[in-house]
């Protein structure tokens, strides 16, 4: 009886069916939205309310409705008397962890990363599906994009770089918003960079606080419309960047020679070229894969939060090595680029003179870094605070000249910011001696070894491997003191009293070695890689050069159509560092050639007449270089070009003349002059001894034992 007590409710007709069904598209009952409402009016407010109050008339189910079309609802303040869906359980909020050293290094790693949210969580909207970095032409050479946190850009080419909203990571160096913008060089004689959306804490604002920030910070750079595109695909904690066409002087001098103009263009176009392509291609980059950019292993990555944690709290000295082509120099950039996060500067001792980082090759040079380095070593020349110029790229048959350079140069490290030496390549037979040598002279705290798999054997430069090593002019110590200066010791290192005073103490105390194992893409092998060296060092040369051209809004100058300086004979010293010329033959060597600009300790005003010789090779400062375009044998001057500065040129008293030879597509590139170009010829006779067809070229392998050479040519 109970049972049949129960009413069972009465279905609806077949004309109320249809009725609702004809109402369904408007009153949204379907599972799937077929339109979303935004800020409604008051007359779509007035509509919608008599909608659902028809619906509710005609017998549709309230209650199922009501959670189907909830968030219209609520965007329209109607109160509906419907019972409310049942919600999940609230889960506890963390908040977001602030960016620190570790998670700069991880974004040179990259790992897979979720689908970023919104505070509502709902998925980000996007263009297209397929499209997570959002790009918009905004004309006039300039580029929108936005990043979501955690991922990159990837791109081949030359821009200028500006973050308008968040947080951006190139090369290890964090550029925040407000900052100046960057020069960026992506080009393909090195690895891709990559330019990384930093993770940043979560703002403690609404949506809408945020929406108006962005739009008053992208105002300057661009209009409504753009504005309004940034705002709707805008990622939660992404950032926005600009890129720029770059346009700079020393571009514009690179372009002019044939042997640099195509390092900074692209390679061969894609098959097939979309929409982004076809943008980015307006101010001259390229995406690119992200195996191709420059990528850490986990060795490496340990070793740059431990080095820039140690940096933080002390000045150490951290001294790098490892074979050729290794990744000493791409290691060395992204340490600096990470400490300079973190401290004004950094300290910077070149001691490698075939591949130098901030100054023409065949240097030993000690600089102060401020500005991060987002590029190849010819586009960042910058001034020393002591050089020396050695004048070859190697230092086969002079070791202990070499080592005496590096003691003058070290000597005036003053200890107040870190200090990173850059070693050679050369770590087989006397090459490891004489790194062996370097490491007890300059005493490192941390000692940096990076290997592959592709490279031969080297011993790990242990501690205690140096101290039982004999180097090529250091012995070993089978049992040290170690923070006790012994005197056998020092004598070998010939240091003077003031050295010892005016320095660190030469004592090796021991140190702390890092192994990292080297994941850097090279395109070198020992087929090309003394044609790539020599195109390194072309393009530094021309790097330093491109300092004559003025930052003025004209159009550029050739070499040959600049004034030089005249220096007269008596007025300098002369001095060929790589070979044995005869005084007669000596002014032949110097015109036409690379020459340093020194200064020396002796007074040059007691000789009248010249060319005034040095009897051997001085250790001496090098101010800077320039080209002896020629000499004027009847007025007895030298015709000097340099960038250097009046009145540094007044105290330069000694001209040196190394193995560094100038390129030639400055000898090529001279328009003008008719009939014949100066210093090119193409009538060269073959048949006068000694004549060869590798004009101009330098002996850029590694150094071997002459028996070996005896060896290889038989």
């Amino acid at each position: 009886m109970a049972e049949s007590e129960v009413l069972h409710r009465r279905a609806p007709s077949r004309s109320s069916w249809l009725r609702v069904r004809k109402a369904r598209p408007h009153l949204l009952l379907s599972r799937r939205g077929r339109r979303r409402f935004g800020v409604l009016t008051r007359v779509e407010l007035r509509r919608l309310r008599r909608r659902l109050l028809r619906a509710h008339a005609l017998g549709g189910d309230w209650k199922q409705v009501a959670p189907a079309g909830a968030h219209v609802a609520v965007k329209c303040k109607l109160r509906a008397r419907s019972r409310p869906a049942p919600r999940s359980p609230p889960t506890p909020s963390v908040p977001p962890a602030p960016c620190t050293a570790s998670a700069t290094c991880s974004l040179l790693n990259p790992r897979n990363h979720s689908t970023p949210q919104s505070r509502a969580g709902r998925p980000v909207r996007k263009v297209s599906p397929n499209v997570t970095q959002p790009v918009r032409d905004l004309g006039s050479g300039r580029v929108l994009m936005m990043l979501p946190p955690g991922e990159g850009f990837t791109f081949s080419g030359i821009c200028r770089v500006t973050c308008v909203y968040g947080q951006l990571e190139v090369y290890g160096h964090i550029i925040n918003q407000g900052q100046p913008p960057q020069d960026v060089f992506s080009v393909y004689t090195h690895s891709y960079l990559t330019i990384n959306g930093v993770p940043y804490a979560e703002p403690e604002k609404s949506e809408k606080a945020i929406r108006r920030e962005i739009r008053a910070l992208l105002k300057p750079y661009t209009k409504l419309d753009d504005r309004n595109w940034v705002v709707r695909y805008f990622p939660p904690l992404g950032s926005i960047m600009i890129l720029e066409r770059m346009q700079t002087r020393f571009v514009d001098f690179l372009k002019t020679y044939k042997c640099s103009s195509y390092v900074l263009l692209q390679e061969n176009a894609p098959v097939r070229a979309n929409s982004e392509f076809t943008t980015l291609k307006k101010i001259g980059i390229r995406r690119q894969k992200r195996k191709k950019a420059i990528c850490l292993s986990e060795s490496g990555l340990c070793a740059l939060e431990e080095l820039v944690s140690v940096s933080c709290d002390g000045c150490p000295v951290i001294l790098l090595c490892g074979a050729c082509d290794i990744g000493k120099s791409t290691f060395n950039r992204i340490l600096i680029n990470q400490l300079l996060n973190s401290i004004p500067g950094v300290d910077y001792l070149e001691c490698d003179l075939g591949q130098t980082e901030f100054t023409p090759p065949g240097c030993v040079a000690l600089l102060n870094i401020t500005e991060p380095l987002l590029g190849p070593p010819y586009t960042h020349q910058r001034k020393p605070q002591r050089m020396v110029y050695y004048g070859k790229m190697n230092c086969y048959n002079d070791y202990e000249n070499y080592i005496d350079i590096v003691k003058y140069v070290f000597r005036d490290y003053k200890r107040e910011f870190p200090l990173i030496i850059n070693t050679m390549g050369w770590v087989s037979d006397n090459g490891l001696l004489l790194l062996v040598d370097l490491i007890r002279v300059l005493s490192p705290n941390y000692v940096v070894q990076l290997y592959s798999d592709r490279c031969k054997f080297t011993p790990t430069l242990t501690s205690e491997y140096v101290e039982l090593t004999d180097g090529l002019y250091t012995k070993s110590k089978i049992k040290r003191y170690r923070g006790f200066e012994i005197p056998e010791f020092g004598d070998n290192l010939e240091f003077t009293y003031e050295e010892k005073e005016s320095s660190p103490l030469p004592v090796f105390t021991g140190h702390v070695l890092l192994s990292v194992h080297s994941e850097f893409l090279s395109s070198k092998n020992e087929k090309n890689r003394a044609k790539y060296n020599r195109i390194f060092r072309d393009l530094a040369v021309l790097g330093y050069l491109s300092q004559l051209m003025l930052p003025v809004p004209e159009p550029l100058s050739p070499l040959h159509s600049l004034t030089p300086y005249q220096v007269p004979f008596s007025a300098v010293a002369i001095r060929v560092l790589h070979a044995d010329v005869a005084p007669t033959h000596i002014l032949y060597a110097v015109n036409a050639s690379w020459v340093g600009l020194c200064r020396i300790v002796d007074d040059m005003k007691g000789y009248t007449r010249g060319p005034i010789l040095l009897a051997q090779n001085p250790i001496c400062d090098c101010l800077g270089f320039g080209i002896c375009r020629g000499i004027d044998m009847d007025k007895r001057t030298y015709h000097i070009l340099t960038p250097l500065p009046p009145e540094e040129l007044k105290t330069v008293n000694c001209l040196l003349v190394g193995s560094i030879s100038i390129p030639h597509c400055i000898f090529q590139n001279q328009p003008g002059p008719e009939g014949s170009v100066p210093y090119v010829t193409t009538d060269y006779n073959l048949n006068i001894p000694g004549a060869t067809e590798k004009i101009g070229e330098r002996e850029y392998g590694k150094a071997f034992p002459r028996h070996k050479l005896r060896q290889r040519r038989k």
